[in-house]
């Protein structure tokens, strides 16, 4: 499982989960068990620790 380290990185990987850009330019977090979207970042970047879809 992945854990904050509090120190702006991550130690270890975000399973079952992917991240894609959304149409409008922010990134987005998307359960890969059910499709659904989870989360999307506003503040601009990618999600640490998590696969980008291809």
């Amino acid at each position: 499982m992945a854990k904050n380290t509090g120190n702006g990185y991550r130690k270890g990987a975000v399973k079952d989960r992917t991240q894609f850009q959304s149409p409008n330019g922010n990134w987005a977090k998307r359960d890969t068990d059910t499709g659904r979207i989870m989360d999307q970042k506003s503040s601009g970047g990618r999600f640490k620790g998590v696969r980008t879809d291809k």
